[in-house]
């Protein structure tokens, strides 16, 4: 398994209010007033054929609007590719790996016989911590109760019923797209959304895989969307699920 290894240990910037995914568990959602917190709870995965010899089918009813999907993306084929638990993601160039040691013993119950789930499933972020790429992989039942074993991120309902569970309430959804994969056995549906509030930008992609939802999350300041929003939303888009 290709490892990224850390770069540099730093400090980070302020920690803003948003919370991107109120659908997370509760050791998460203790953290959202921070900036790391805000990427962490989100993540993404490869859903063009410039990252993967895969075929795309947007789940539009026009061509043009697969079109707007593609121009507002950049071949991320040269980027070092980031191999996770059931999951591989594209890493910008200027991207420095941030991961932390787990406090494992924290995790531990009384006895000992009980750890505390990671946080992240990876993380990276510019030197100045202003932008931040994040994977989470929480299980599905945890997003939507349910008592059978979520297969496809279409579980979840449509692109507009699972917006819910994705895109916290008080921001603003800027777009959406379902996204189906061919892969061997079959399509695999990835769900993108990209929304924000006055401060912060988020592009998401989710998807589903025996169980376990994988999510990616690319953010940074509104003030450097403009600029940054290209080579940030092809980040999170270039989650592929293994």
């Amino acid at each position: 398994m290709a490892r990224f290894l850390s770069l540099t240990s730093q400090s980070h910037p302020p920690k803003p209010s948003l919370n991107p995914c109120n659908g997370i568990t509760n050791t998460i959602s203790e953290h959202s007033s921070s900036r790391r917190a805000f990427a962490s709870i989100c993540t993404v995965s490869s859903l063009i054929a410039l990252v993967q010899p895969q075929i795309l089918v947007a789940q539009t009813t026009s061509s043009s609007a697969t079109n707007t999907i593609l121009s507002g993306l950049t071949s991320t084929k040269s980027w070092f590719r980031f191999f996770g638990s059931g999951f591989a993601i594209r890493i910008p160039p200027d991207f420095e790996d941030i991961m932390e040691p787990e406090d494992y013993n924290a995790g531990l119950s009384l006895y000992g016989d009980k750890a505390k789930p990671k946080t992240f499933a990876a993380r990276f972020a510019t030197p100045d911590g202003s932008e931040v790429l994040s994977v989470v992989i929480r299980p599905s039942n945890q997003l939507k109760i349910t008592f059978l074993e979520a297969k496809d991120v279409s579980d979840f309902g449509t692109l507009k019923e699972a917006k819910r569970i994705f895109v916290p309430g008080g921001t603003s959804l800027y777009s959406a797209r379902a996204i189906k994969i061919k892969e061997d056995e079959g399509y695999r549906s990835y769900y993108f959304y990209e929304f924000g509030n006055d401060d912060q930008r988020v592009a998401l992609v989710a998807a589903v895989n025996s169980g376990k939802t994988i999510i990616a999350a690319a953010t940074a300041p509104q003030s450097k969307w403009v600029d940054e929003g290209v080579k940030l939303r092809s980040a999170a888009v270039s989650l592929t699920v293994l």
